[in-house]
């Protein structure tokens, strides 16, 4: 990361000089050498722009650096099939949300790195991207109500929209996928939700969450 910072840095301080040569030129009427000063201070601003904007990107994200907690989730049943949840992630996001259904699904972005990002100290980082309610009968899921929120932030640059709309242009990128757990909910249920650097993972941390599990997996069967 201290390397990326460096390396943006350092493009934007060649511009400042290539910047400086142009006036200079100009100012002694070199205009022929101003153009040529001129044409790289717009090369490096340009790519000085663009790394900038890619790290506010990339710090919008959380990093990965092994299983990590994301956060914790509460229901509490208001009728049959309709739950409030209460998501609570890592100090940032603590939502009351309506969801109906069986069961809970969380969805996340995973981006890992490849050489020569991996150079500049880029880790794997991840994005929480929505919340929804899901019925275990395909049939109800056509016709029932469904509910989804979004938990992702609308960026003017996001690396990975970037990625899946220009691959060629973005070679650092090792990989960029979608994870999801889903399990049921049930009043007075608690999850802890952790993500390895290869899926999301619901774990149940009370007796309510205990038995929708363990009814669950006896249903499922």
């Amino acid at each position: 990361m201290n390397t990326l910072i460096a390396t943006g840095a350092i493009f934007v301080l060649v511009a400042l000089l290539f910047l400086r040569s142009t006036v200079r030129h100009v100012r002694r009427g070199r205009l022929l050498r101003a153009g040529g000063s001129a044409t790289f201070c717009a090369v490096t601003a340009s790519l000085g722009t663009a790394g900038a904007l890619l790290l506010i990107s990339y710090l919008g994200y959380e990093r990965l650096t092994a299983e990590q907690l994301v956060g914790v989730i509460e229901f509490s049943q208001n009728s049959p099939q309709e739950f409030t949840a209460r998501l609570m992630v890592d100090g940032q996001i603590d939502r009351l949300l309506i969801l109906r259904g069986d069961e809970w699904q969380l969805d996340a972005r995973v981006i890992t790195w490849k050489p020569p990002a991996t150079i500049l100290g880029l880790e794997p980082v991840y994005q929480l991207e929505r919340l929804s309610g899901r019925y275990t009968s395909v049939d109800r899921e056509l016709t029932e109500p469904r509910t989804v929120y979004s938990l992702a932030e609308e960026r003017s640059l996001d690396l990975w929209s970037l990625a899946r709309k220009f691959p060629n242009f973005t070679p650092g990128i090792d990989a960029f996928y979608g994870t999801a757990t889903y399990v049921p909910m049930a009043d007075g249920a608690r999850f802890r939700i952790t993500l390895s650097r290869d899926a999301l993972i619901a774990r149940p941390i009370n007796d309510s969450a205990h038995r929708a599990v363990g009814a669950w997996g006896q249903v499922a069967q």
